[in-house]
């Protein structure tokens, strides 16, 4: 069995099981983190950072978790929320005046959190997301493909320099700036929206899937179902992916600071003694938004603010597996980040993940 570092409570050993049974079966590197209360019960890492198996995972190791990264620019929104400075029920126009043009005068900040505002694809180049003035003009510019409200659609690029403009209005800070310091800083979490050239070194790169090479698009993780550009391995472990704001998509850390820092929204709003908001703030990431057929991810969803909501949990995943989960009921959260991509048909990790730790909470409450 593979070697897995790191501490666990002793009722949670299905979760450190399952990620060395998940490096056993080929996975290059991966990290497992379960919190309850806003403390670890499980802490866990394993495999490589490298593709070539040279590079141990440490516990400082992080990686690019691609759409997880929406659940931390969502938490950003409900703070500005909860504090009385974003207001969802207004129009996008209000904060952000160009945007309210070729239809869009009726989007709401809500609409925007939910993808609902018609406007999912990423349709510029690829090196646009990487100039924040670039990638914003052109969303003010688009016109909406439904009318906003009325269907939902995953906005997979386009909803970080959605929300994230919004928030820069508001703030003056860019989504990066205002995590770090409003929720990153005051917990000691080690997650970033882009990140520093002084943590290149601790960056495990993606690997694509087996029999796949770094051409490997998220389109074609899709189905190729979804229009617009599509986002190679390659494009996601540039340099210029790391240094750039894509809130929706260039998030990087490891899975006890994703857990550390959703715990906030399992814990009703404080962690660690260190409140950043109200449980009615909390509450707000499973108010059910859009229920129905999700028109570019081709299946049943249902959308709270920011978050995939599934029966009393909320959470979402990431391009390539890594995932997190957030049960209120429980007070817990459940992260997943790895740095093995898997075709997303037979990439059924994070579930796993996520129910081992349910082995784990029953046996806490019997305690």
């Amino acid at each position: 069995m593979a070697e897995i570092q790191g501490s666990y409570d002793d009722l949670f050993t299905a979760a450190p099981n399952a990620l060395a049974g998940l490096l056993d079966a080929g996975d290059v590197g991966g990290s497992v983190a379960v919190f309850v209360d806003g403390e670890p019960v499980v802490d866990v890492w394993g495999g490589f950072t490298d593709a070539d198996r040279t590079i141990p995972w440490q516990r400082d190791s992080i990686t690019g978790v691609f759409s997880v990264t929406k659940t931390m620019t969502a938490l950003c929104a409900l703070l500005l929320a909860d504090r009385g400075s974003l207001d969802l029920d207004a129009p996008v126009s209000r904060y952000w005046p160009e945007f309210g043009a070729a239809g869009k005068e009726r989007v709401l900040v809500r609409h925007l959190l939910s993808h609902t505002a018609g406007l999912p694809d990423w349709e510029g180049p690829v090196e646009e997301l990487y100039d924040w003035s670039a990638a914003t003009a052109r969303m003010a510019a688009q016109a909406p493909v439904w009318e906003p409200g009325s269907a939902a659609g995953y906005h997979s690029l386009t909803q970080g320099f959605l929300v994230g403009e919004v928030i820069r209005r508001i703030t003056g800070r860019s989504v990066g700036e205002f995590f770090a310091a409003e929720v990153a800083g005051p917990l000691g979490a080690d997650f970033s929206l882009g990140l520093a050239a002084e943590h290149d070194s601790r960056v495990a790169l993606a690997v694509p899937p087996p029999s796949r090479d770094e051409d490997y698009a998220a389109s074609a993780a899709a189905g190729d179902s979804a229009p617009g550009t599509g986002i190679r391995v390659r494009d996601g472990n540039s340099v210029a992916w790391r240094r750039a704001q894509i809130p929706a998509a260039s998030g990087f850390g490891n899975a006890r600071s994703v857990a550390l820092v959703q715990s906030v929204l399992a814990c009703g709003g404080e962690v660690r003694g260190v409140r950043l908001l109200s449980p009615a703030g909390c509450a707000r990431a499973r108010e059910v938004q859009f229920r129905g057929e999700d028109r570019r991810l081709g299946m049943p969803v249902t959308w709270g603010l920011g978050f995939g909501v599934f029966g009393n949990s909320f959470g979402w995943g990431g391009w390539g597996g890594s995932l997190v989960m957030v049960d209120p009921d429980a007070r817990m959260v459940v992260a997943y980040v790895t740095n093995q991509m898997r075709e997303p048909g037979d990439d059924t990790r994070g579930l796993e993940l996520v129910m081992s730790a349910y082995d784990g909470i029953q046996g806490l409450g019997a305690r």
